[in-house]
Protein backbone atom coordinates (compact mmCIF):
# COMPACT_ATOMS: atom_id res chain seq x y z
CA UNK A 1 0.00 0.00 0.00
CA UNK A 2 1.50 3.58 -1.08
CA UNK A 3 1.83 5.57 1.91
CA UNK A 4 1.92 9.30 1.03
CA UNK A 5 2.06 10.62 4.49
CA UNK A 6 5.51 8.85 4.67
CA UNK A 7 7.02 10.96 1.80
CA UNK A 8 5.15 14.44 2.03
CA UNK A 9 7.25 17.41 3.14
CA UNK A 10 4.96 19.98 1.34
CA UNK A 11 3.29 20.78 4.69
CA UNK A 12 6.67 21.93 6.18
CA UNK A 13 6.65 24.98 4.02
CA UNK A 14 7.87 28.23 6.02
CA UNK A 15 5.30 29.26 8.23
CA UNK A 16 6.25 33.07 6.82
CA UNK A 17 4.60 32.35 3.48
CA UNK A 18 1.04 33.64 3.38
CA UNK A 19 -0.94 32.38 0.71
CA UNK A 20 -2.61 35.42 -1.34
CA UNK A 21 -5.86 33.88 -0.59
CA UNK A 22 -4.94 34.02 3.16
CA UNK A 23 -4.82 37.98 2.32
CA UNK A 24 -8.21 38.50 0.58
CA UNK A 25 -6.78 39.42 -2.34
CA UNK A 26 -6.42 37.14 -6.25
CA UNK A 27 -4.81 33.86 -6.64
CA UNK A 28 -1.14 33.94 -7.28
CA UNK A 29 -3.06 32.11 -10.60
CA UNK A 30 -6.50 31.47 -11.59
CA UNK A 31 -7.48 29.33 -14.52
CA UNK A 32 -11.50 30.03 -15.29
CA UNK A 33 -13.91 27.96 -17.25
CA UNK A 34 -11.07 27.38 -19.73
CA UNK A 35 -11.87 25.73 -23.22
CA UNK A 36 -9.75 25.03 -26.08
CA UNK A 37 -10.24 23.07 -29.40
CA UNK A 38 -8.06 21.70 -31.90
CA UNK A 39 -8.88 21.99 -35.71
CA UNK A 40 -7.95 18.82 -37.68
CA UNK A 41 -8.92 17.14 -40.73
CA UNK A 42 -10.96 14.41 -38.75
CA UNK A 43 -12.90 16.73 -36.83
CA UNK A 44 -12.71 19.01 -33.66
CA UNK A 45 -10.98 17.99 -30.79
CA UNK A 46 -11.74 19.44 -27.41
CA UNK A 47 -8.74 19.11 -25.81
CA UNK A 48 -9.63 21.47 -22.63
CA UNK A 49 -13.64 21.31 -21.45
CA UNK A 50 -14.73 23.61 -18.57
CA UNK A 51 -11.49 23.47 -16.63
CA UNK A 52 -11.23 25.71 -13.38
CA UNK A 53 -8.49 25.79 -10.65
CA UNK A 54 -5.85 28.01 -8.94
CA UNK A 55 -2.59 28.22 -7.24
CA UNK A 56 -1.28 30.35 -4.52
CA UNK A 57 1.67 31.95 -3.34
CA UNK A 58 4.12 28.87 -1.74
CA UNK A 59 1.92 26.43 -2.99
CA UNK A 60 2.32 23.27 -4.64
CA UNK A 61 -0.60 22.08 -6.94
CA UNK A 62 0.14 18.81 -9.18
CA UNK A 63 -2.33 18.36 -12.25
CA UNK A 64 -2.16 14.06 -12.81
CA UNK A 65 -4.01 12.35 -15.68
CA UNK A 66 -3.61 10.17 -18.78
CA UNK A 67 -1.22 11.27 -21.46
CA UNK A 68 -3.76 13.34 -23.79
CA UNK A 69 -6.49 14.26 -21.00
CA UNK A 70 -5.47 17.88 -21.37
CA UNK A 71 -3.19 19.11 -18.50
CA UNK A 72 -0.17 19.82 -20.98
CA UNK A 73 -2.74 21.66 -23.35
CA UNK A 74 -4.09 23.93 -19.87
CA UNK A 75 -0.69 24.95 -19.10
CA UNK A 76 0.39 25.58 -21.98
CA UNK A 77 -2.49 28.15 -22.33
CA UNK A 78 -1.27 29.48 -18.95
CA UNK A 79 2.41 30.67 -20.67
CA UNK A 80 0.62 31.34 -24.58
CA UNK A 81 2.12 28.67 -26.04
CA UNK A 82 -0.40 27.00 -28.07
CA UNK A 83 -0.21 27.43 -32.24
CA UNK A 84 -3.24 29.24 -33.29
CA UNK A 85 -4.65 27.49 -35.71
CA UNK A 86 -5.13 24.90 -35.59
CA UNK A 87 -6.02 25.55 -31.65
CA UNK A 88 -8.24 27.69 -30.46
CA UNK A 89 -9.07 28.76 -26.97
CA UNK A 90 -12.58 29.08 -27.36
CA UNK A 91 -13.53 30.44 -23.74
CA UNK A 92 -12.08 30.93 -20.38
CA UNK A 93 -9.93 33.19 -17.97
CA UNK A 94 -6.70 32.83 -17.19
CA UNK A 95 -5.54 35.20 -14.20
CA UNK A 96 -2.08 36.06 -13.03
CA UNK A 97 -2.48 38.45 -10.07
CA UNK A 98 -5.76 39.35 -11.02
CA UNK A 99 -4.16 40.16 -14.80
CA UNK A 100 -6.12 38.28 -17.70
CA UNK A 101 -3.42 36.44 -19.97
CA UNK A 102 -5.21 36.15 -22.55
CA UNK A 103 -5.97 39.31 -22.94
CA UNK A 104 -3.06 41.29 -22.82
CA UNK A 105 -0.02 42.54 -25.27
CA UNK A 106 2.65 40.31 -26.73
CA UNK A 107 5.14 43.39 -25.09
CA UNK A 108 3.45 42.35 -21.42
CA UNK A 109 3.37 38.93 -22.24
CA UNK A 110 7.18 38.36 -22.68
CA UNK A 111 7.59 40.95 -19.92
CA UNK A 112 6.30 38.74 -17.49
CA UNK A 113 7.37 35.05 -19.52
CA UNK A 114 10.66 33.94 -18.16
CA UNK A 115 10.93 36.84 -14.79
CA UNK A 116 7.75 35.67 -13.53
CA UNK A 117 5.96 32.96 -14.84
CA UNK A 118 8.87 30.09 -16.36
CA UNK A 119 8.24 26.73 -17.36
CA UNK A 120 9.79 23.60 -17.16
CA UNK A 121 8.99 21.40 -20.42
CA UNK A 122 8.98 17.65 -21.04
CA UNK A 123 10.70 17.66 -24.18
CA UNK A 124 14.45 18.64 -23.76
CA UNK A 125 15.18 18.15 -27.02
CA UNK A 126 12.96 20.62 -28.69
CA UNK A 127 13.32 22.83 -26.71
CA UNK A 128 16.82 23.68 -26.24
CA UNK A 129 18.55 24.88 -29.25
CA UNK A 130 21.21 22.56 -30.69
CA UNK A 131 23.86 24.77 -32.23
CA UNK A 132 24.41 26.23 -29.24
CA UNK A 133 26.40 25.20 -26.17
CA UNK A 134 24.05 25.05 -22.85
CA UNK A 135 26.44 27.08 -20.77
CA UNK A 136 25.05 29.85 -23.92
CA UNK A 137 21.79 29.19 -23.61
CA UNK A 138 21.71 28.75 -19.26
CA UNK A 139 23.55 32.30 -19.19
CA UNK A 140 21.49 33.64 -21.84
CA UNK A 141 18.54 34.43 -19.27
CA UNK A 142 20.16 36.27 -17.69
CA UNK A 143 22.12 38.40 -20.46
CA UNK A 144 18.70 39.52 -21.82
CA UNK A 145 17.74 40.78 -18.79
CA UNK A 146 20.79 43.16 -18.72
CA UNK A 147 23.23 41.08 -16.45
CA UNK A 148 27.13 41.88 -17.91
CA UNK A 149 29.06 38.84 -19.48
CA UNK A 150 31.15 37.76 -17.16
CA UNK A 151 28.10 37.49 -14.45
CA UNK A 152 26.35 36.08 -16.65
CA UNK A 153 28.40 33.04 -17.38
CA UNK A 154 29.55 32.84 -13.45
CA UNK A 155 25.61 32.52 -12.11
CA UNK A 156 24.73 29.90 -15.33
CA UNK A 157 27.50 27.45 -14.07
CA UNK A 158 26.54 27.75 -10.42
CA UNK A 159 22.96 27.05 -11.75
CA UNK A 160 24.33 23.60 -13.46
CA UNK A 161 25.92 22.92 -10.30
CA UNK A 162 22.80 23.28 -8.24
CA UNK A 163 20.97 21.31 -10.45
CA UNK A 164 23.12 18.25 -9.72
CA UNK A 165 25.85 18.39 -13.01
CA UNK A 166 29.40 17.48 -12.86
CA UNK A 167 32.47 18.95 -13.87
CA UNK A 168 30.43 21.89 -15.05
CA UNK A 169 33.88 24.00 -16.18
CA UNK A 170 34.22 21.40 -19.42
CA UNK A 171 30.42 20.57 -19.70
CA UNK A 172 29.39 24.63 -19.86
CA UNK A 173 30.82 24.81 -23.65
CA UNK A 174 29.09 21.13 -24.51
CA UNK A 175 25.75 21.44 -26.51
CA UNK A 176 22.55 18.99 -25.80
CA UNK A 177 23.45 16.12 -27.96
CA UNK A 178 26.14 15.14 -25.55
CA UNK A 179 23.79 15.06 -22.67
CA UNK A 180 21.89 12.31 -21.61
CA UNK A 181 17.96 12.78 -21.35
CA UNK A 182 18.52 13.43 -17.75
CA UNK A 183 20.81 15.70 -17.77
CA UNK A 184 19.49 17.74 -20.40
CA UNK A 185 16.03 17.87 -18.19
CA UNK A 186 18.56 18.92 -15.46
CA UNK A 187 19.75 21.97 -17.78
CA UNK A 188 16.07 22.94 -18.13
CA UNK A 189 15.52 23.20 -14.86
CA UNK A 190 18.30 25.81 -14.38
CA UNK A 191 16.99 27.52 -17.40
CA UNK A 192 13.94 27.83 -15.32
CA UNK A 193 14.61 29.17 -11.90
CA UNK A 194 17.55 31.39 -13.52
CA UNK A 195 15.43 34.14 -12.67
CA UNK A 196 13.69 33.28 -9.37
CA UNK A 197 10.17 33.34 -11.18
CA UNK A 198 6.61 34.05 -8.98
CA UNK A 199 5.32 30.72 -10.67
CA UNK A 200 7.01 27.93 -12.38
CA UNK A 201 4.65 25.45 -14.05
CA UNK A 202 6.54 22.05 -14.20
CA UNK A 203 5.59 19.92 -17.17
CA UNK A 204 7.34 16.21 -16.44
CA UNK A 205 10.14 17.76 -15.03
CA UNK A 206 11.23 14.58 -13.16
CA UNK A 207 10.42 12.22 -15.89
CA UNK A 208 13.81 11.81 -17.14
CA UNK A 209 15.87 11.17 -14.04
CA UNK A 210 16.75 8.43 -11.90
CA UNK A 211 15.67 8.99 -8.27
CA UNK A 212 18.82 10.52 -6.62
CA UNK A 213 18.71 13.18 -9.44
CA UNK A 214 14.87 13.03 -8.81
CA UNK A 215 15.02 13.95 -5.00
CA UNK A 216 17.99 16.51 -5.68
CA UNK A 217 15.42 18.56 -7.82
CA UNK A 218 12.63 18.05 -5.50
CA UNK A 219 14.40 19.20 -2.44
CA UNK A 220 15.57 22.36 -4.82
CA UNK A 221 12.20 23.16 -5.86
CA UNK A 222 11.07 22.58 -2.05
CA UNK A 223 14.26 24.81 -0.90
CA UNK A 224 13.18 27.69 -3.32
CA UNK A 225 9.83 28.15 -2.75
CA UNK A 226 10.91 28.34 0.79
CA UNK A 227 13.19 31.39 -0.19
CA UNK A 228 10.67 32.65 -2.62
CA UNK A 229 7.30 31.99 -2.10
CA UNK A 230 7.22 30.58 -5.31
CA UNK A 231 4.01 29.17 -6.67
CA UNK A 232 4.90 25.44 -7.82
CA UNK A 233 2.02 23.60 -10.79
CA UNK A 234 3.15 20.12 -11.08
CA UNK A 235 2.16 18.31 -13.98
CA UNK A 236 3.36 14.33 -13.89
CA UNK A 237 2.18 10.98 -13.95
CA UNK A 238 4.81 9.59 -10.84
CA UNK A 239 2.25 9.61 -8.03
CA UNK A 240 4.87 9.06 -6.08
CA UNK A 241 6.73 13.16 -6.87
CA UNK A 242 3.20 14.03 -6.06
CA UNK A 243 3.49 12.54 -2.78
CA UNK A 244 6.60 14.39 -1.79
CA UNK A 245 5.84 17.67 -3.12
CA UNK A 246 2.12 18.77 -3.79
CA UNK A 247 -0.34 20.47 -1.55
CA UNK A 248 -3.46 19.84 -3.60
CA UNK A 249 -4.10 17.56 -6.46
CA UNK A 250 -6.46 18.23 -9.46
CA UNK A 251 -7.35 14.68 -11.95
CA UNK A 252 -7.44 15.28 -15.28
CA UNK A 253 -9.42 13.07 -17.63
CA UNK A 254 -10.74 13.39 -21.10
CA UNK A 255 -9.94 17.22 -20.97
CA UNK A 256 -12.16 17.97 -18.03
CA UNK A 257 -10.82 17.91 -14.18
CA UNK A 258 -12.96 15.02 -12.36
CA UNK A 259 -11.67 15.81 -8.50
CA UNK A 260 -9.61 18.04 -6.43
CA UNK A 261 -8.61 18.18 -3.03
CA UNK A 262 -5.51 17.78 -1.03
CA UNK A 263 -2.75 14.71 -1.03
CA UNK A 264 -4.34 13.73 1.85
CA UNK A 265 -8.29 13.63 0.65
CA UNK A 266 -7.22 12.43 -2.86
CA UNK A 267 -4.43 9.53 -1.84
CA UNK A 268 -6.70 8.33 1.36
CA UNK A 269 -10.16 9.21 -0.26
CA UNK A 270 -10.88 9.19 -3.78
CA UNK A 271 -14.25 9.99 -5.11
CA UNK A 272 -13.96 9.63 -8.52
CA UNK A 273 -13.39 6.02 -10.41
CA UNK A 274 -10.62 7.35 -12.21
CA UNK A 275 -9.07 8.55 -9.50
CA UNK A 276 -9.19 4.97 -7.71
CA UNK A 277 -7.71 3.59 -11.42
CA UNK A 278 -4.72 5.72 -11.01
CA UNK A 279 -4.09 4.72 -7.93
CA UNK A 280 -4.20 0.87 -7.99
CA UNK A 281 -1.98 1.18 -11.19
CA UNK A 282 0.88 2.76 -8.69
CA UNK A 283 4.09 0.14 -9.19
CA UNK A 284 5.84 -1.61 -6.31
CA UNK A 285 2.91 -3.57 -4.66
CA UNK A 286 3.41 -6.47 -6.52
CA UNK A 287 5.93 -9.37 -5.27
CA UNK A 288 8.81 -9.65 -6.97
CA UNK A 289 8.98 -11.74 -9.92
CA UNK A 290 10.01 -15.31 -9.67
CA UNK A 291 13.35 -16.49 -10.59
CA UNK A 292 14.20 -19.77 -12.41
CA UNK A 293 18.00 -19.89 -12.29
CA UNK A 294 17.95 -22.42 -15.16
CA UNK A 295 17.14 -19.67 -17.14
CA UNK A 296 20.74 -18.48 -17.48
CA UNK A 297 21.74 -22.45 -18.75
CA UNK A 298 20.24 -21.19 -22.45
CA UNK A 299 22.18 -18.15 -22.31
CA UNK A 300 20.93 -15.72 -25.19
CA UNK A 301 22.91 -12.79 -24.86
CA UNK A 302 26.56 -12.63 -23.64
CA UNK A 303 29.06 -9.54 -22.58
CA UNK A 304 32.22 -9.98 -21.84
CA UNK A 305 34.73 -7.29 -20.43
CA UNK A 306 33.23 -4.41 -22.77
CA UNK A 307 34.69 -1.31 -22.39
CA UNK A 308 33.84 2.18 -24.20
CA UNK A 309 35.74 5.06 -24.45
CA UNK A 310 34.61 8.41 -26.41
CA UNK A 311 37.68 10.15 -26.59
CA UNK A 312 38.38 13.42 -27.80
CA UNK A 313 38.82 14.33 -31.95
CA UNK A 314 42.29 15.26 -32.86
CA UNK A 315 43.03 18.93 -33.89
CA UNK A 316 44.93 21.50 -34.89
CA UNK A 317 45.64 22.75 -31.40
CA UNK A 318 45.38 18.80 -30.11
CA UNK A 319 47.84 16.81 -32.17
CA UNK A 320 48.36 13.91 -29.78
CA UNK A 321 44.71 12.29 -28.85
CA UNK A 322 43.66 11.41 -25.63
CA UNK A 323 41.56 9.05 -23.73
CA UNK A 324 38.19 9.78 -22.16
CA UNK A 325 36.88 8.77 -19.15
CA UNK A 326 35.56 5.44 -20.22
CA UNK A 327 31.47 5.25 -20.77
CA UNK A 328 32.17 1.89 -20.21
CA UNK A 329 34.30 0.01 -17.83
CA UNK A 330 34.94 -3.61 -18.00
CA UNK A 331 31.11 -4.51 -18.10
CA UNK A 332 29.88 -8.11 -17.88
CA UNK A 333 26.77 -10.11 -17.47
CA UNK A 334 24.25 -12.63 -19.55
CA UNK A 335 21.27 -12.73 -20.42
CA UNK A 336 19.50 -16.11 -20.27
CA UNK A 337 16.15 -16.70 -22.69
CA UNK A 338 12.61 -15.54 -21.23
CA UNK A 339 14.75 -13.55 -18.86
CA UNK A 340 14.02 -10.05 -18.05
CA UNK A 341 17.25 -7.92 -16.77
CA UNK A 342 17.01 -4.40 -15.35
CA UNK A 343 19.28 -1.98 -15.26
CA UNK A 344 19.56 1.00 -12.92
CA UNK A 345 21.74 4.05 -12.13
CA UNK A 346 22.41 7.86 -12.72
CA UNK A 347 22.12 9.73 -16.03
CA UNK A 348 24.94 8.99 -17.24
CA UNK A 349 26.13 5.83 -15.52
CA UNK A 350 26.51 4.33 -18.91
CA UNK A 351 23.29 2.42 -19.56
CA UNK A 352 22.09 3.51 -22.80
CA UNK A 353 25.31 3.58 -23.97
CA UNK A 354 25.32 -0.30 -22.99
CA UNK A 355 22.33 -0.43 -24.98
CA UNK A 356 23.44 1.11 -28.30
CA UNK A 357 26.96 -0.58 -28.02
CA UNK A 358 24.67 -3.84 -27.78
CA UNK A 359 22.68 -3.47 -30.85
CA UNK A 360 25.23 -2.33 -32.99
CA UNK A 361 25.13 1.46 -32.71
CA UNK A 362 27.94 1.99 -30.68
CA UNK A 363 31.47 0.02 -31.55
CA UNK A 364 33.06 -1.13 -28.37
CA UNK A 365 36.63 -0.17 -27.27
CA UNK A 366 37.00 -3.42 -26.65
CA UNK A 367 35.49 -6.74 -25.36
CA UNK A 368 33.37 -9.00 -26.78
CA UNK A 369 29.55 -9.78 -27.08
CA UNK A 370 27.81 -13.02 -28.26
CA UNK A 371 24.03 -13.43 -29.44
CA UNK A 372 23.14 -17.15 -29.10
CA UNK A 373 27.03 -17.96 -29.43
CA UNK A 374 27.66 -15.62 -32.02
CA UNK A 375 30.31 -13.13 -31.77
CA UNK A 376 28.40 -9.89 -33.39
CA UNK A 377 31.39 -7.48 -31.75
CA UNK A 378 33.05 -7.36 -35.42
CA UNK A 379 30.90 -8.89 -37.45
CA UNK A 380 30.67 -7.46 -40.75
CA UNK A 381 27.45 -5.43 -41.34
CA UNK A 382 26.21 -7.81 -44.07
CA UNK A 383 26.22 -10.63 -41.75
CA UNK A 384 24.99 -9.11 -38.38
CA UNK A 385 22.21 -7.51 -40.27
CA UNK A 386 20.34 -10.84 -40.35
CA UNK A 387 20.89 -11.28 -36.66
CA UNK A 388 19.94 -7.44 -36.27
CA UNK A 389 16.02 -8.29 -36.70
CA UNK A 390 16.57 -10.59 -33.22
CA UNK A 391 17.34 -6.98 -31.18
CA UNK A 392 15.09 -4.61 -31.26
CA UNK A 393 15.54 -1.26 -29.09
CA UNK A 394 12.82 1.42 -27.82
CA UNK A 395 14.26 4.90 -26.88
CA UNK A 396 14.16 7.25 -24.30
CA UNK A 397 12.99 9.82 -26.71
CA UNK A 398 10.00 8.94 -29.07
CA UNK A 399 10.14 12.75 -30.49
CA UNK A 400 13.45 12.19 -31.76
CA UNK A 401 13.44 8.51 -32.78
CA UNK A 402 10.27 8.91 -35.08
CA UNK A 403 9.90 10.38 -38.31
CA UNK A 404 7.81 13.07 -38.16
CA UNK A 405 7.27 13.23 -42.15
CA UNK A 406 5.73 9.68 -41.85
CA UNK A 407 1.91 8.52 -41.06
CA UNK A 408 2.50 5.73 -37.62
CA UNK A 409 1.41 2.81 -39.84
CA UNK A 410 4.58 4.11 -42.10
CA UNK A 411 6.78 4.03 -39.26
CA UNK A 412 5.56 0.59 -37.89
CA UNK A 413 5.59 -0.89 -41.19
CA UNK A 414 8.98 0.04 -42.15
CA UNK A 415 10.34 -2.43 -40.33
CA UNK A 416 8.62 -5.31 -42.93
CA UNK A 417 9.75 -3.43 -46.21
CA UNK A 418 13.60 -3.72 -44.78
CA UNK A 419 12.81 -7.24 -43.57
CA UNK A 420 10.71 -8.79 -46.75
CA UNK A 421 10.45 -12.06 -45.66
CA UNK A 422 8.70 -11.30 -42.31
CA UNK A 423 5.16 -10.19 -43.02
CA UNK A 424 3.21 -10.03 -46.68
CA UNK A 425 2.29 -6.88 -47.59
CA UNK A 426 -0.88 -7.32 -47.89
CA UNK A 427 -1.07 -7.80 -43.98
CA UNK A 428 0.67 -4.52 -43.05
CA UNK A 429 -2.17 -2.63 -42.31
CA UNK A 430 -4.25 -4.96 -40.54
CA UNK A 431 -0.89 -6.19 -38.15
CA UNK A 432 -0.56 -2.41 -37.64
CA UNK A 433 -4.06 -2.13 -35.83
CA UNK A 434 -3.84 -5.17 -34.07
CA UNK A 435 -0.01 -3.45 -32.69
CA UNK A 436 -1.66 -0.23 -32.05
CA UNK A 437 -4.16 -1.92 -29.78
CA UNK A 438 -2.16 -4.12 -27.61
CA UNK A 439 -0.27 -1.06 -26.61
CA UNK A 440 -3.01 1.05 -25.76
CA UNK A 441 -3.78 3.17 -28.79
CA UNK A 442 -6.46 2.66 -31.64
CA UNK A 443 -6.41 1.09 -35.26
CA UNK A 444 -7.52 4.43 -36.79
CA UNK A 445 -4.45 6.29 -35.21
CA UNK A 446 -2.54 4.57 -38.13
CA UNK A 447 -3.23 7.62 -40.23
CA UNK A 448 -2.13 10.64 -38.05
CA UNK A 449 1.80 11.61 -37.37
CA UNK A 450 3.81 12.10 -34.25
CA UNK A 451 3.29 15.27 -33.34
CA UNK A 452 -0.72 14.62 -33.34
CA UNK A 453 0.11 12.60 -30.38
CA UNK A 454 1.20 13.41 -26.70
CA UNK A 455 4.77 12.44 -25.36
CA UNK A 456 3.10 9.04 -23.42
CA UNK A 457 1.37 8.25 -26.67
CA UNK A 458 4.30 8.83 -28.99
CA UNK A 459 6.37 6.11 -26.69
CA UNK A 460 3.42 3.39 -26.99
CA UNK A 461 3.91 3.99 -30.55
CA UNK A 462 8.15 2.91 -30.54
CA UNK A 463 6.89 0.05 -28.20
CA UNK A 464 4.43 -0.88 -30.85
CA UNK A 465 6.98 -0.47 -34.02
CA UNK A 466 9.73 -2.50 -31.53
CA UNK A 467 7.14 -5.33 -31.15
CA UNK A 468 6.38 -5.68 -35.12
CA UNK A 469 9.93 -7.78 -35.83
CA UNK A 470 9.10 -10.54 -32.72
CA UNK A 471 12.52 -10.09 -31.80
CA UNK A 472 14.30 -11.96 -29.15
CA UNK A 473 15.80 -9.30 -27.28
CA UNK A 474 13.86 -6.03 -26.63
CA UNK A 475 16.24 -3.63 -24.98
CA UNK A 476 13.74 -1.03 -23.06
CA UNK A 477 16.03 2.44 -22.83
CA UNK A 478 13.40 4.27 -20.47
CA UNK A 479 10.15 2.79 -22.52
CA UNK A 480 7.56 3.27 -19.20
CA UNK A 481 9.62 6.75 -17.91
CA UNK A 482 6.89 9.11 -20.07
CA UNK A 483 3.92 7.27 -19.69
CA UNK A 484 1.43 7.61 -16.62
CA UNK A 485 0.94 5.09 -14.16
CA UNK A 486 -2.51 3.54 -15.68
CA UNK A 487 -0.46 3.11 -19.01
CA UNK A 488 2.43 2.23 -17.89
CA UNK A 489 0.77 -0.58 -15.78
CA UNK A 490 -0.85 -1.43 -19.07
CA UNK A 491 2.54 -1.75 -20.94
CA UNK A 492 4.31 -3.69 -18.21
CA UNK A 493 1.67 -6.05 -18.90
CA UNK A 494 1.82 -6.20 -21.64
CA UNK A 495 5.59 -7.16 -22.13
CA UNK A 496 4.89 -9.68 -19.85
CA UNK A 497 2.64 -11.51 -21.75
CA UNK A 498 4.91 -11.24 -24.77
CA UNK A 499 7.81 -12.64 -22.84
CA UNK A 500 5.54 -15.74 -21.43
CA UNK A 501 3.78 -15.94 -25.12
CA UNK A 502 7.08 -15.42 -27.39
CA UNK A 503 9.73 -16.34 -24.46
CA UNK A 504 10.79 -12.73 -25.30
CA UNK A 505 13.75 -11.63 -23.47
CA UNK A 506 14.26 -8.04 -22.31
CA UNK A 507 16.99 -5.66 -21.04
CA UNK A 508 15.02 -2.97 -19.13
CA UNK A 509 16.87 0.40 -18.66
CA UNK A 510 14.88 2.29 -16.00
CA UNK A 511 15.54 4.81 -13.62
CA UNK A 512 11.55 3.90 -11.87
CA UNK A 513 12.42 1.49 -9.37
CA UNK A 514 9.49 0.02 -8.17
CA UNK A 515 8.85 -0.63 -11.76
CA UNK A 516 12.31 -2.66 -11.96
CA UNK A 517 10.99 -4.56 -8.74
CA UNK A 518 7.58 -5.89 -10.28
CA UNK A 519 9.27 -6.57 -13.81
CA UNK A 520 12.88 -7.85 -13.62
CA UNK A 521 14.15 -11.59 -13.01
CA UNK A 522 17.73 -9.95 -11.82
CA UNK A 523 19.09 -5.99 -11.86
CA UNK A 524 22.29 -4.84 -12.71
CA UNK A 525 23.34 -1.36 -10.80
CA UNK A 526 25.88 0.85 -12.77
CA UNK A 527 27.75 3.41 -11.48
CA UNK A 528 30.38 5.67 -13.59
CA UNK A 529 30.45 3.19 -16.21
CA UNK A 530 30.60 -0.19 -14.07
CA UNK A 531 28.33 -2.85 -12.53
CA UNK A 532 28.58 -2.20 -9.26
CA UNK A 533 26.01 -4.79 -8.37
CA UNK A 534 23.78 -7.65 -9.61
CA UNK A 535 21.76 -10.11 -8.82
CA UNK A 536 18.14 -11.96 -8.10
CA UNK A 537 15.76 -8.25 -7.71
CA UNK A 538 14.76 -9.82 -4.53
CA UNK A 539 17.65 -9.54 -2.92
CA UNK A 540 19.67 -6.66 -4.75
CA UNK A 541 16.07 -4.34 -3.21
CA UNK A 542 15.77 -5.74 0.05
CA UNK A 543 19.58 -6.58 0.67
CA UNK A 544 21.36 -4.45 -1.03
CA UNK A 545 25.36 -4.68 -0.66
CA UNK A 546 27.05 -1.64 -2.36
CA UNK A 547 26.62 2.09 -1.06
CA UNK A 548 25.33 3.06 -4.28
CA UNK A 549 22.53 0.86 -4.64
CA UNK A 550 21.74 1.69 -1.03
CA UNK A 551 21.53 5.25 -2.02
CA UNK A 552 19.28 4.73 -4.90
CA UNK A 553 16.76 2.42 -2.88
CA UNK A 554 16.43 4.68 0.14
CA UNK A 555 16.00 8.37 -2.53
CA UNK A 556 13.03 6.75 -4.31
CA UNK A 557 9.58 7.94 -3.10
CA UNK A 558 7.38 5.03 -3.43
CA UNK A 559 10.27 2.43 -1.91
CA UNK A 560 10.69 4.65 0.59
CA UNK A 561 7.17 5.12 1.32
CA UNK A 562 6.94 1.34 1.34
CA UNK A 563 9.37 0.75 3.78
CA UNK A 564 8.20 3.16 6.27
CA UNK A 565 4.71 1.39 6.28
CA UNK A 566 6.51 -2.05 6.92
CA UNK A 567 8.17 -0.38 9.69
CA UNK A 568 5.34 0.70 11.28
CA UNK A 569 3.52 -2.30 10.91
CA UNK A 570 6.52 -3.78 12.39
CA UNK A 571 5.97 -1.64 15.44
CA UNK A 572 2.50 -2.70 15.99
CA UNK A 573 3.31 -6.43 15.34
CA UNK A 574 5.63 -5.86 18.19
CA UNK A 575 3.05 -4.11 20.82
CA UNK A 576 0.20 -6.68 20.06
Amino acid sequence: MFDYKNTHVAADMDTNIVSARGKGVHHLLEVKNLNVDFHTRHGTVNAVRGVSWYIDEGETLAIIGESGSGKSVSTSAVMGLIDMPPGVIRSGRILYQGEDLLTISEERRRQLNGSQISMVFQDTLAALNPVYTVGWQISETFRSHGVDEAASRRKAMELMERVGLRDVAKRFSQYPHQFSGGQRQRIMIAMAIALRPKLLIADEPTTALDVTVQAQILDLLKDLQKETGMGLLMITHDLGVVAEIADRIAVMTAGQIVETGTVDQIFNAPTHSYTHKLLAAIPGGASYPTYTAGRLERRLLVVEDLVKHYNPPVTFFRKKAEVGEPALDNVSFELGRGETIGIVGESGSGKSTLARTLLGLERPTSGQVYYDGHNITLMPHQQFFKIRRHMQMVFQDPSASLNPRMTIEQIISESWAIHRDVLPRKQWSTRVGELLEQVGLSASDARRNPHQFSGGQRQRIAIARALALKPDIIVCDEAVSSLDVSVQAQVIALLKQLKNDYGLSYLFIAHNLPVVGDFADRVLVMYRGKIVEQGRTEEVFTNPQHAYTKALLAADPVLKSQQNAATKLQLVSSHD
